[in-house]
């Protein structure tokens, strides 16, 4: 994940803090210069730092801190106000158009990821009630045009072409007049990348600008590629001035730094960060929960959200009923595991959990297959047995064992935690209405 070194050398540096009851200003001197270091080490840029470190520095030895009953804290405190803060402060939406449709060009290098973020963020926004069409301006790398088409096909959203041979430029123009005629209220393109920025790219980017009437040009920059993704938004920047950056890649093993150095740089914030591979990975980016994380206290915000967009309310309404009947059985219980898979892997969901060692996460087997396992398990049951668990025996938990490629000792841990869950609603459902429309994913 991003950050997992930044956020553990961050935490070894509160640590020292911590252990002491008041802070002197060269306590809070010698926590910076770890800081600094943990930063530079993120391929934060350098400028960021500097100014960073001397805000918190100017913060930190003020009264706010030294006459605090928890300086520690306080120190930490201010530390993610200004980690968010270099970031942008709070979330940006997309410019959309008085008059619909609303044109959002793509633009990046080669491998960043522009034509499944096209499709990422025509998915996001369609969920959302608009009527996106995906259009396809780079006529150069092999199978784009395929590639636009075949993401475009899995999140239901339309793709325009045109034949070979014809200018971006006037594939967009055209697009945007099939937009307005068939109720596409809000149009992506797709443009092509280079592996390097070269004047042909600039020059056809340019072009596509001075034709059309773009609402926003949002570049994305590969989270892994660290200082250069930094260099590269600030070309594209002077070029063709942008109004924002997606931050695609952010769940790979990176440093972290072009997160917390775009804003300074090019004056444009991150606007969306793409969280994974599947289609449906990609969120507005949050400032404030991106510091929080980075400094090891959890998302939960943001975990939330992902449980709204994955819980069906009907099913959620209807397990209500069951724990207050106390008529909770197996079904119930690979529902809850499906709605649970859906949220996405494990590890990405513990990450956003308070209290959750970062680092541990990295080198922690967390064996996403469980849940898979779990739905074979009950899957090989027979009807009656889901709904009445307490005939599960032993020559039938061996008979399920068999009929799930599992171990019996794997059918025996799925009871405990199913008689386990059914403890927990029991003293759920004694709570009145304090756990009203309570959402459990286990």
């Amino acid at each position: 994940m991003a950050f997992d070194s930044l956020s553990e050398k961050l935490s070894n540096a509160f640590k020292r803090l911590k252990n002491k009851g008041k802070l002197t200003e060269v306590d809070v001197k010698e926590a910076m210069r770890e800081i600094k270091l943990a930063l530079l080490s993120a391929d934060v840029n350098f400028k960021v730092v500097k100014e960073f470190i001397n805000k918190v520095t100017e913060r930190a030895i003020g009264e706010e801190v030294m006459l605090s009953l928890t300086p520690a804290q306080q120190v930490i405190k201010i530390v993610n106000d200004e980690l968010a803060g270099i970031m942008g402060g709070g979330s940006f939406k997309i410019s959309f158009a008085s008059k619909p449709p609303t044109v959002v060009m793509l633009v990046g290098l080669q491998g960043t990821g522009k034509t499944t973020h096209c499709a990422k963020l025509a998915g996001y926004f369609k969920g959302l009630g608009k009527r996106p069409l995906l259009v396809a301006c780079d006529i150069y790398r092999p199978a784009a045009i395929l590639q636009l088409q075949v993401v475009g096909e899995q999140v239901g959203v339309p793709v325009f072409t045109m034949p070979e041979g014809t200018k971006p430029s006037v594939i967009a123009k055209t697009a945007i007049k099939h937009a307005g005629d068939y109720g596409n209220d809000i149009v992506f393109l797709d443009t092509a990348g280079r592996l390097h920025i070269d004047e042909i790219l600039m020059n056809e980017l340019i072009d596509i600008k001075k034709t059309v009437m773009l609402n926003e040009i949002l570049l994305t920059v590969d989270a892994m590629t660290g200082q250069d993704a930094v260099n590269v938004a600030q070309a594209f920047n002077n070029a063709l001035e942008i109004d924002g950056v997606i931050l695609t890649k952010t769940d790979g093993d990176t440093r972290g730094g072009a997160a917390l150095s775009v804003l300074y740089v090019t004056g444009k914030p991150i606007k969306f960060a793409g969280t994974g591979e599947k289609l449906t990975d990609i969120e507005v980016f949050h400032p404030e929960r991106m510091a929080s994380r980075i400094l090891g206290m959890g998302d939960v915000l943001s975990f939330i959200e992902k449980a709204e967009k994955s819980f069906d309310e009907k099913k959620a309404i209807e397990l209500e009923k069951k724990m207050k009947n106390k008529s909770l059985d197996l079904n119930d219980f690979l529902e809850q595991m499906r709605q649970l898979k859906n949220l996405g892997p494990l590890d990405q969901l513990l990450g956003m959990m308070p209290g959750i060692n970062q680092s541990s996460l990295k080198n922690a087997k967390i064996d996403n297959s469980i849940l898979a396992k779990t739905e074979a398990i009950i899957l090989s049951m027979t009807k009656k047995e889901r709904v009445k668990p307490e005939i599960i025996n032993g020559s039938r938990r061996k008979r399920i064992a068999t009929g799930s490629g599992t171990k019996v000792e794997d059918v025996n841990r799925l009871m405990k935690n199913f008689e386990q869950m059914k403890k927990m609603m029991k003293q759920f459902s004694g709570k009145g209405n304090k756990f009203k429309g309570m959402k459990l994913p286990f």
